[in-house]
């Protein structure tokens, strides 16, 4: 059944664990899993086990605390193994049993703590609990200061980390993995000369500074047994070019964490010492972008890396990062560059992807967009881990679809992404679904956001959607403007029409040199060699940079002191990403900066440095969109079950789309 992909469903043992194929799914923080005693909760629980069920071959929990003294975070957060230990076994046998009924293996990862890494607002009291190897800055805010842990508490981890992997093997998990020689996490740091200053044995020379991650290893190895499997997360590469500072790919700079050659030399270390995997990245916290890959990314970023340590050491290597694509994950291991493929994000999006791998049936793999809205994003604030574009990620059991006890004739105006995604959920529990779409192709806003090789998943979502109505039988209208009398022998009415491009009222706006973002994505010929984009949020920068790429000179013009809606206003891996691209690529930004006038060879403007005129043979409009409820206006006294929904009610971004048409959709 699996003859097109057979490397990707060849088993493989992580020591003497045999795995039925080579997916596994990356370990991710499972933020709201946790229970009052640090045992998984019901959610987390069928988290997991619907992983199980749709082919993952090996789990990777997310991180499970072996202490909670030394660095004390604010609970009930994160499973804690120690703090309740008969919880925390009884919790992960029920969950064991579930997912080896799917023939599927599951590893615990026991992380050692966050150090500098840590997000100022989990801990209970950064005076006390902010600790690192030496003392240093926090990775957040510098205010904060980490002092150095004592040896014995150095000791007191390995100790711990022992009994959590002793725990985690009574509850039937098949192995564990230690978090983390990766990241810039707390074992991180120790391995950095960067940050580890020690003058005990915990610090020195490379072999000093990996001694506490040798130390768990081998404690572990002495209480479960040599045949107990243990891997690490490992970065090879940390892309620090100062601190708080990354590196993109393919840039020139002076790595000041763990460069590939000194990452080698660790790997080798570590699988002496008795690993018996590493589960490869690259980056820290420092470069955070690269642990969390953005859609600007390529696809398979880790591949290199992973095919060095593969020709460094004999243990298994596991690689992630934007792997999602079977093609490439196939030849990956055809090519001996990897042997086992991580799915983190990839698997929250579809909890089924290795199945429909397994079954032919790539088409129905609905896409990660690596926009991290519904994961990183939230585990950050802090919120419960999700999917921008599954809503029902981490609460697949009590915010399922289910079927409609009454079947409706559901009538939707608007395919955007909110009005299919509508379609489809009220099309899975069993109403008739009719949707108009007045344009001649679903998408909306997408079709031109989706435009830059970039954004490749944004089109891929689209396909996925037209996909899914197409099985469900949803009667889709192109070129058919919804009204009143197609929207008549309708039980419910979603009126789902999305937004239109703000427009300035400024002198010389009407000159035919002055287009709309979505107008130059669709014809790029429309821009000329000397662009001036007018608006600073992600329709614009995306833009921008999708231009200078194409070697175009651009200036964007923000009227408020930052772009992007600074740091909080997209997930910070995206936001710290974008903009060190806008950089690279020479892009200028101009922030507190208002546009008087278009004039026939550019756009005059007033900015703190003064009054002036930008050259430009371009003008490009991203100031916004606002909503489109003409057609909603025209029903608001109709007596029948009528919805406003997605950017025709509030304009926001993709997930805010899909989260309200599901919730809308799972209960018509």
């Amino acid at each position: 059944m699996h003859h097109e992909y057979p490397k990707l469903f060849e088993p493989i043992r992580i020591g003497k664990v045999e795995i039925k194929n080579r997916y596994s799914m990356a370990p991710m923080g499972p933020i709201g899993f946790s229970d009052i005693n640090g045992a998984f909760s019901q959610q987390g629980i069928e988290y997991y086990v619907e992983r199980a069920k749709g082919g993952t071959g090996l789990i990777i929990t997310g991180v499970c605390m072996v202490e909670n003294e030394i660095e004390q975070f604010l609970m009930p957060s994160i499973p804690l193994v120690t703090k309740v230990p008969h919880m925390f076994l009884l919790s992960s046998k029920l969950m064991n049993e579930r997912v080896h009924a799917y023939d599927t293996k599951i590893f615990a990862q026991l992380t050692l703590g966050w150090g500098r890494a840590s997000m100022p607002h989990i801990l209970v009291d950064p005076s006390r609990h902010a600790v690192a190897p030496s003392p240093v800055e926090n990775r957040w805010d510098p205010s904060i200061k980490h002092r150095a842990l004592t040896t014995e508490e150095v000791e007191t981890y390995v100790k711990k980390c022992a009994a959590s992997a002793f725990i985690a093997q009574q509850a039937g998990f098949d192995g564990v993995e230690i978090h983390a020689v990766h990241e810039g996490y707390l074992l991180d740091q120790f391995a950095m000369a960067l940050f580890n200053q020690r003058t005990d044995r915990y610090g020195g020379n490379l072999e000093g500074r990996l001694r506490f991650a040798v130390e768990i290893v081998q404690a572990i190895k002495s209480v479960c047994g040599a045949g107990f499997p243990v891997s690490v997360r490992f970065s090879l590469k940390s892309f620090i070019k100062g601190l708080r500072q990354g590196a993109l790919p393919g840039e020139d700079f002076e790595e000041l964490g763990r460069d590939i050659e000194e990452g080698l030399a660790a790997a080798r270390i570590l699988a002496d010492a008795g690993y018996d995997a590493l589960n490869v990245d690259a980056g820290t916290y420092d470069s955070w972008y690269w642990n969390h890959p953005p859609m600007y990314f390529e696809d398979g970023m880790y591949l290199p890396f992973a095919q060095q340590l593969k020709a460094a050491v004999e243990i298994p290597i596991i690689t992630a990062g934007r792997m999602d694509d079977p093609d490439l994950a196939e030849a990956a291991i055809r090519d001996g560059k990897t042997d086992l493929i991580g799915l983190g994000r990839p698997l929250l999006a579809d909890a089924h992807l290795p199945e429909k791998v397994r079954k032919g049936l790539k088409a129905k793999i609905r896409p990660c967009l690596s926009c991290q809205e519904g994961c990183i994003a939230r585990v950050s604030k802090p919120c419960p881990l999700s999917c921008a574009v599954n809503p029902a990620c981490g609460r697949e059991v009590d915010y399922a679809v289910t079927p409609a006890t009454v079947r409706k004739k559901v009538a939707i105006a608007g395919g955007g992404v909110a009005g299919m995604e509508a379609a489809r959920v009220c099309g899975l529990r069993g109403h008739t679904v009719d949707l108009y779409e007045k344009s001649d192709h679903l998408g909306g806003n997408l079709v031109p956001g989706g435009v830059p090789d970039f954004k490749i998943h944004d089109r891929k979502l689209i396909a996925w959607y037209e996909q899914e109505l197409a099985d469900l039988e949803v009667r889709v209208h192109l070129n058919q403007a919804a009204d009143r009398q197609t929207l008549a022998q309708a039980d419910t009415v979603i009126v789902a029409t999305g937004s239109q491009p703000l427009a300035l009222q400024l002198p010389g706006m009407e000159a035919d040199h002055v287009r709309t973002a979505a107008a130059v994505l669709l014809d790029e010929s429309l821009a000329g060699d000397n662009v001036v984009i007018i608006g600073g949020g992600l329709v614009g920068c995306e833009t921008a940079l999708w231009l200078a790429q194409k070697g175009r000179q651009v200036t964007v013009v923000e009227l408020l002191p930052e772009i992007l809606g600074g740091p909080h206003g997209i997930c910070f891996a995206n936001y710290d990403m974008l903009t060190d691209l806008l950089d690279y690529h020479r892009v200028r930004i101009m922030t507190s900066t208002s546009i008087k006038a278009v004039t026939p060879g550019g756009v005059s403007v007033a900015s703190p440095a003064g009054d002036g005129v930008l050259p430009a043979d371009t003008v490009i409009v991203a100031v916004g969109y606002r909503p489109e409820k003409t057609l909603f206006a025209e029903l608001v006294d109709d007596p029948r079950d009528i919805h406003l929904l997605g950017d025709a009610r509030d304009v926001q971004n993709i997930m805010h789309a899909v989260w309200e048409a599901y919730e809308l959709g799972r209960n018509i």
